[in-house]
């Protein structure tokens, strides 16, 4: 993601990356090592795709049939990443650096999985089941999408609404 220069730069002239959870202006933090960062993205992976893998068990999907657990794992993961976002990203909040590489992109990333998305689609089209393999496609994207969007607008809501009663 970039944030456009000042001055309005047209086509990407002098527009800096945005990564809220490094300030390149501070020397220190260019040149930080990122062993913790990957040592916390590896960790939170490994929680993830245990969990994603404990619901696979739990749901399994019959050859040839819709497989609601990948698409729940994915709605549910997405839904959680649209509130994490804004829970450390908006509204002048912040976390530790780690956190969203941990839960973001470790946990999260290994919970959901559009890899598997990919392969039950295949094999959808390999067991002759098109119409189903074209059904999850599409509804596991509008279910992704709808799902980040809708928790996101919600976890706004109910900030604002907290906001608002801390307020008065």
């Amino acid at each position: 993601m970039t944030r456009p220069a000042e001055g309005g730069a047209s086509r990407g002239e002098g527009a800096e990356a945005i990564d809220p959870d490094v300030d390149l202006h501070v020397p220190a933090q260019r040149t930080e090592p990122q062993r913790r960062v990957l040592a916390v993205v590896a960790a939170g992976g490994a929680a993830g795709a245990s969990a994603r893998y404990a619901v696979g068990l739990l749901w399994p999907a019959a050859p040839g049939a819709f497989p609601w657990g990948t698409l729940w794992i994915n709605a549910v993961g997405c839904a959680l990443i649209g509130v994490l976002m804004v829970l450390i990203s908006e509204g002048g909040r912040s976390a530790h650096p780690l956190v969203r590489p941990f839960l973001g992109v470790g946990v999260l990333g290994g919970f959901t999985t559009f890899s598997t998305y990919a392969v039950d689609f295949e094999r959808l089209l390999d067991a002759g089941e098109a119409g189903t393999a074209l059904a999850y496609a599409g509804l596991t994207v509008v279910a992704a999408l709808g799902a980040v969007l809708a928790a996101a607008r919600l976890t706004r809501l109910a900030l604002g609404d907290r906001r608002e009663r801390a307020a008065r």
